[in-house]
């Protein structure tokens, strides 16, 4: 009997075929993206990293908010989303890195913020997650945990029901974001996006 993989193979099976058309599956998301960065505000100069960043769009809008001194990292653990971000030129505007979301490449304190799209979900232990993105963020970092469409919409999307254990409910991410070293700032949870932003306490 055929096991089905789990954790980044899970991830990676289910992102690789996907990766082509990834974008044209939801050509509109753009203007939520740019908005949720302009809400995070890396700042000019600084260093921010996409991490799970998929095909790459938030890495104009990131390259565009620390501007042409600062650093950009796009990280994903999915080969097949990161060469299509390349494919689109994005490899011009940050440096593209394969790796794990839960053991990051990235030294102690490097970044001054973190944006992560659809992430928290895909993460086999979201608190030690969580907590390795404040691990690789400076006294003060910031983070932002977006999705271009609200809680409810995406499960309409995906034929299911939300539940109280739904981890991005306001209850249960402030608890795991508290738990990993961050303070839940704001929390979007509308019809039209999902955007939490914290800092680190």
């Amino acid at each position: 009997m055929r096991v089905p993989p789990t954790g980044l193979a899970a991830t990676r099976a289910f992102f690789g075929p996907r990766a082509a058309t990834w974008e044209t599956r939801f050509p509109d998301d753009g203007p939520r993206y740019r908005a949720a960065v302009a809400e995070l505000a890396p700042p000019p100069g600084g260093a921010v990293a996409d991490i799970a960043c998929g095909t790459g769009r938030a890495l104009p809008e990131l390259r565009d908010a620390v501007g042409p001194d600062g650093t950009v990292v796009g990280l994903d653990a999915t080969p097949e989303m990161l060469q299509e971000a390349a494919a689109r030129g994005r490899h011009h505007l940050a440096a593209l890195v394969l790796g794990d979301a839960l053991h990051l490449p990235l030294a102690t304190g490097a970044l001054d913020a973190v944006f992560a799209a659809g992430l928290v979900t895909h993460l086999a232990d979201p608190v030690a997650g969580l907590r390795e993105l404040a691990r690789v963020c400076r006294p003060g970092g910031r983070l932002a945990l977006f999705h271009p469409v609200g809680r409810a919409a995406l499960a309409r999307r995906q034929g299911r029901e939300l539940t109280a254990g739904d981890l991005r409910a306001e209850p249960n991410i402030r608890a795991a974001l508290t738990a990993a070293g961050w303070h839940l700032d704001a929390i979007d949870d509308g019809t039209e996006r999902y955007l939490v932003l914290a800092g680190l306490r």
